[in-house]
């Protein structure tokens, strides 16, 4: 498989897509000034306990309190609030846990009051981001992921990765980080590790550590409630969890990240530095890639497959609902139960990609076509267990029931991606009307006047349908409306033909390829 990341960025953060053989399989939007996401560790103040559902409700700072039940403070919660509260009061003056005493560790199935009171500071992290009205999930059992390994203060343990299958490799990379690894500092080996020398398993416990010593001193000047500590940002966090040898190339269109995305992969991956480039087109990338086209054709209530089949995808509070449809896929010479195990086979991939894609979690149904043969059943099962094999989220699949359907449970900790793909009119605004065609022209060019001479624009792209593009261009040398421009207001407008553009549709952008807004 090949995969490549894509990046877009723009004033409102970065859009990264990441497509597996050309095939865009995850979307991903990254924020910058996003708060409460998963891994973010926070300083927050206990509210409301609420003894029937064993769980608190805690302050970080969201309008709806996080929600702590008693199974997310970790075995090591009282330790975690010893080292809290030494810190506040100042008895603890490093972050480093060789001399710290840990507290025993909690009983599974003992009462949250013995272990949190009401209005005391508590140090959390994000499990699980706000969705929905509901506020953040969080957890005590604070944990800090790098490129090979996932440290764990306040533990001792090691684990590795179940997917490293030899017991040599197990065992080596277990003598490893025992030599290494300081006292009360649990970490788990993730299955990047395998192989790796000691001296990139000792950099990467370094950076954690580091890390750690920052969450250590933020708590220290923090005012209750705060962000201490934040996960890496998406772009980051994907090449952390995804870079390895079938990564061919890394495109982004803002020179400034491609230069921070280059100084990361060299950090972990040296010998993949060449493969970060920067986007010069002049068309918008994701145009360029084909990634818009194939946003508009997926993320819509129907999905159409390649031989004429459809999903449709329906959405409710509790769950998601894939209903699998043969469309006009039918071969002659097929019998009905050979059709349907064709289009169950061929929809069993583009379902295990759009729960990738929409980053759906939660209970889903996928309603795949009756099938009579039991053996075509497993066929139909394994085959979409296999193709659920590279989602990094947790999920169980079980076996079809007897009406014929697939239940699968997926980990949702973010809220699902949801893009608009039907259009309202931007000449009409949804009324069915526009002003004569005739006048098109001359409102760009009155918008066009007005950003060069009140907002004194210097370099000005200007972003239209392709039709609209050859009508602004034609008559060429000193006689197109372009040259006109020209003349009249002594600025070059590139302008630049974009599909996804509708007809009567267009945008200006400035020198840093950020909208201009009028």
């Amino acid at each position: 498989m090949n995969y490549e990341l894509v990046i877009h960025s723009s004033g409102k953060g970065n859009v990264i897509a990441l497509l597996q053989d050309k095939k865009l399989v995850e979307l991903h939007r990254d924020n910058a000034h996003a708060k409460f996401q998963v891994g973010d560790i926070y300083l927050g103040k206990v509210g409301k306990i609420m003894p029937a559902l064993n769980a608190v409700f805690v302050d970080v700072g969201y309008e709806k309190d996080a929600f702590l039940h008693y199974s997310d403070l970790g075995p090591h919660a009282k330790s975690v609030n010893k080292f809290l509260q030494e810190t506040l009061k100042g008895k603890q003056t490093t972050g480093k846990l060789m001399y710290f005493k840990n507290e025993p560790e909690i009983p599974k199935d003992g009462k949250i009051t013995d272990v949190v009171k009401s209005g005391q500071s508590i140090l959390v992290q994000i499990a699980k981001e706000p969705i929905s009205a509901k506020g953040p999930r969080i957890t005590c059992e604070l944990s800090i992921p790098g490129r090979y390994l996932v440290l764990i203060p306040f533990s001792d343990k090691i684990s590795v990765s179940s997917k490293i299958r030899t017991f040599e490799e197990k065992d080596r990379l277990r003598g490893i980080l025992q030599n290494i690894k300081p006292k009360n500092f649990g970490v788990i080996i993730r299955t990047v590790a395998e192989g790796k020398s000691v001296e990139e398993l000792e950099n990467d416990l370094n950076d954690l550590l580091e890390k750690w010593e920052e969450c250590f001193k933020n708590i220290k000047k923090a005012q209750i409630p705060s962000r201490l500590l934040s996960d890496e940002d998406k772009t980051n966090a994907l090449l952390r969890d995804l870079l390895n040898e079938s990564f061919s190339a890394i495109y982004c269109d803002n020179p400034q990240l491609t230069e921070e995305i280059r100084e990361y992969v060299k950090s972990i991956a040296p010998d993949k530095e060449k493969i970060v480039q920067q986007y010069k087109g002049v068309i918008p990338i994701f145009e360029a890639f084909g990634v818009e086209k194939q946003i508009k054709s997926l993320f819509g209530k129907t999905v159409y497959l390649k031989s004429g089949a459809y999903l449709v995808i329906e959405h409710t509070e509790a769950l998601h609902v894939f209903d699998v449809n043969s469309g006009n896929k039918a071969k002659g010479d097929n019998t009905q139960e050979e059709n349907a195990l064709e289009v169950n086979l061929e929809a069993a991939v583009e379902v295990a990609r759009q729960l990738r894609l929409r980053d759906m979690g939660g209970i889903i149904v996928v309603d795949f076509i009756d099938m009579q043969n039991p053996e075509n059943r497993r066929v139909l099962y394994q085959k979409l267990k296999d193709e659920m094999k590279s989602d990094r989220a947790k999920h169980n699949i079980l076996p079809p029931s007897r009406f014929g359907l697939i239940q699968i449970t997926r980990q949702r900790l973010r809220p699902e991606i949801n893009v608009e793909v039907l259009e309202t009119c931007p000449s009409c605004g949804g009324s069915g009307q526009i002003q004569p065609s005739v006048l098109f022209t001359e409102q760009i060019t009155n918008a066009l006047r007005f950003i060069v001479k009140e907002q004194n624009e210097k370099k000005i792209t200007l972003h239209v349908h392709p039709y609209i593009e050859a009508y602004l261009k034609k008559g060429g040398l000193f006689k197109s409306i372009q040259w006109k421009w020209y003349f009249e207001l002594k600025r070059w407008v590139k302008i630049v033909g974009v599909n996804s553009c509708t007809f009567m549709e267009y945008h200006f952008y400035n020198s840093e390829m950020d909208e201009i807004i009028i």
